[in-house]
């Protein structure tokens, strides 16, 4: 493993320390490694050394390239800073990745309490959005103000670019409530943002791997907490894709950056019910389907729009139309020629 430390900007003592894995020779499959940024916490008055390291250890285990970003702090803590500070290191990180084996567009961010607001920050607002975010116990909505009162509301910014996202919290935290993950949630599914939650039962605040090495035994936490570490490896694996020991590369991801192709180019049967039902095209289409289906079988539990209760239309419209016409047993013939067909009409 190589280190590499990197000065980004003297005056605001900024830097970045990098640890990089080998690729090939004893790893012959792997030629190249998603990259994990490590923002610690600190309410931006400094930054937590126990959310830097042994975080970024953790991750380094696991087989991604791992780096820790020393943002701007204290009295360099203004808003841009921070997220300047963040651009400049994925510019960085990115320019470098042919040289260190990084895959530029599998770099995740995971950041800690004022850290996770500026992990927040990274995946809503900035130019080099990260691939994915880890949000620990993270400051967001108007409470960052109380650590920086020119930082941004993260929760308003959250957008149908914002990446994939794991939070973690407990529910007890007294230094940063929860309801500061649970509305950056809300904001997340309702834009339709791939996400998983950890709300655990009680422990404070700041717990960063809740290891012995950095929480102490005597702490009273839920044994259940450091689960968030492997969770958050798994999930990576999900959304990133497994190691491919046949060429390589990654897998393909498990999980879609979306819940559905609603934002897509075209229609498909992995949009929802209602945004193909506001399409003409796609309302046309899909109501012939499914008259059909009713045709040729009147005991199906099928009912067109019109037939549908108010609650039940804008339960139905909220469905992938491969979900719901899955439940109408409407077979793999019928959606693969579906698909076939939404996949000529554009996405307006």
């Amino acid at each position: 493993m190589d280190k590499e430390v990197v000065i980004l900007n003297r005056e605001r003592n900024v830097s970045l320390t990098v640890y990089l894995l080998d690729v090939g020779g004893e790893f012959p499959a792997i030629a190249k490694r998603p990259l994990v940024l490590v923002l610690p916490g600190g309410g931006y008055q400094f930054c937590s050394d126990r959310e830097a390291d042994p975080v970024a250890l953790s991750y380094l285990k696991a087989g991604y390239h791992a780096a820790i970003l020393r943002y701007s702090v204290a009295a360099y803590a203004d808003w841009p800073n921070p997220l300047d500070d963040y651009d400049q290191a994925m510019e960085f990180l990115k320019g470098k990745s042919e040289e260190w084996n990084i895959y530029a567009d599998r770099i995740a961010v995971i950041g800690f309490s004022a850290g996770g607001h500026l992990a927040a920050a990274a995946a809503t607002m900035a130019r080099n959005r990260p691939a994915a975010a880890i949000l620990g116990y993270a400051v967001a909505g108007e409470d960052v103000k109380g650590c920086s009162p020119t930082a941004p509301d993260t929760v308003s910014a959250v957008d149908g670019q914002t990446p994939p996202c794991f939070l973690f919290h407990t529910r007890n935290d007294n230094v940063v409530p929860v309801m500061n993950s649970v509305r950056f949630m809300e904001a997340l599914t309702e834009h339709d943002i791939t996400f998983e939650s950890h709300i655990y039962s009680y422990g404070p605040h700041g717990f960063s791997t809740c290891d012995t090495s950095v929480q102490g035994p005597s702490t009273h936490i839920s044994r259940r907490v450091p689960n968030w570490v492997p969770d958050s490896i798994g999930w990576l694996r999900e959304v990133f894709g497994e190691f491919d020991d046949r060429n390589g590369g990654l897998l393909e991801p498990a999980v879609k950056a979306r819940l559905s192709a609603d934002g897509g180019d075209f229609l498909s049967v992995d949009c929802t019910m209602g945004h193909v039902m506001n399409n003409p095209k796609g309302a046309e289409l899909l109501t012939a389907v499914t008259a059909k289906l009713k045709e040729q079988a009147p005991d199906r539990p099928v009912l067109l729009a019109e037939e549908m209760p108010p609650e039940m239309k804008k339960t139905v419209g909220r469905m992938l139309v491969r979900d719901a016409l899955g439940f109408v047993r409407a077979g793999e013939a019928v959606l693969q020629d579906l698909d076939a067909q939404l996949r000529q009409i554009p996405n307006r």
